[in-house]
């Protein structure tokens, strides 16, 4: 059973950093594609980073955080890290972890999402 479990949100001033985890299990990473996904109140899911196995450069970053935030994979940990830095009030939302098993078309899930969840972790940055 695959299982995805982040942790690192909390509440944080404009301008401050949080590093959000994901462990998976269920799955090894020798093929997959991962990625963190936001809902803010009010508003629709929105796929924000992601990266796949298949190729070192298959790294995805929405507008809204890019140069901001990044995204990395420990493979030995089997997890999966967004730095996010510079952090606005806009940021606020409900963070998850997407996962599926098959790098194939991880751009499209991304956007469109992942077979896998996790529960979520909340960020809340204050003005």
């Amino acid at each position: 059973e695959v299982q995805l479990v982040e942790s690192g949100g909390g509440l944080v001033q404009t301008g401050g950093s949080l590093r959000l985890s994901c462990v998976a299990s269920g799955f090894t990473f020798d093929a997959y594609a991962i990625g963190w996904f936001r809902r803010a109140p009010g508003k629709e899911r929105e796929g924000i980073s992601c990266i796949s196995s298949a190729a070192d450069d298959n790294i995805y970053y929405a507008d809204s955080v890019k140069g901001r935030f990044t995204i990395t994979s420990d493979s030995a940990k089997n997890t999966v890290y967004l730095q996010m830095n510079s952090l606005k009030p806009e940021d606020t939302a409900e963070y998850s972890c997407g996962a599926r098993p098959d790098p194939t078309d991880w751009d499209y899930h991304c956007e469109n999402g992942m077979d896998y969840w996790g529960k979520g972790t909340l960020v809340t940055v204050s003005s």
